[in-house]
């Protein structure tokens, strides 16, 4: 895989996973709002998707170790990667129960998570267990500070 779109790839999907599970999980321990969670997934699919795009194209520009295709390749794919998963959370948000789909949502985040780094660890000869269980370690401290924010919020700023 071209150098752009792998870098693309990887981030967008990873920073997919972590940014809208923290938004989801902090949102409904917050509010417990369909409407806040859904409205959050889509604003972190365009805004953060797009501001990921520009951040990974501002360092590698820096880096100047792509060419100008892969460059615009990261820029792209990162949008793209970024923005599928994010929406991607939609489908158990709109389709179950919000309690309910916050758990699936975190089972499917940390399953995308652990694939990722199982392909990763497997490209560069790493032990494939530890690599994995340090990722998931990460984004499982993610879900677990959100859920603490959440309801930090909502204790102190809630009617």
């Amino acid at each position: 895989m071209a150098a752009g779109v792998s870098t693309g790839l990887n981030f967008g999907l990873t920073s997919g996973v972590i940014t809208t599970l923290g938004l989801i999980v902090g949102l409904n321990a917050g509010t417990h709002s369909l409407l806040a969670v859904v409205g959050g997934i889509v604003t972190i699919a365009v805004a953060d998707g797009l501001s990921d795009a520009l951040g990974i194209h501002i360092s590698k520009e820096a880096e100047n170790t792509l060419s100008t295709g892969q460059l615009w390749a990261a820029t792209v794919v990162t949008f793209a990667a970024k923005f599928g998963m994010a929406l991607s959370f939609l489908i158990p948000v709109l389709l179950l129960p919000l309690a309910t789909a916050v758990g699936v949502s975190v089972v499917w985040g940390m399953l995308v998570v652990g694939l990722l780094s199982y392909q990763i660890a497997r490209s560069q000869g790493e032990n494939s267990l530890l690599v994995i269980a340090e990722h998931l370690t990460i984004a499982l401290v993610v879900v677990v500070l959100t859920h603490l924010l959440g309801q930090w919020v909502a204790s102190v700023f809630g009617t």
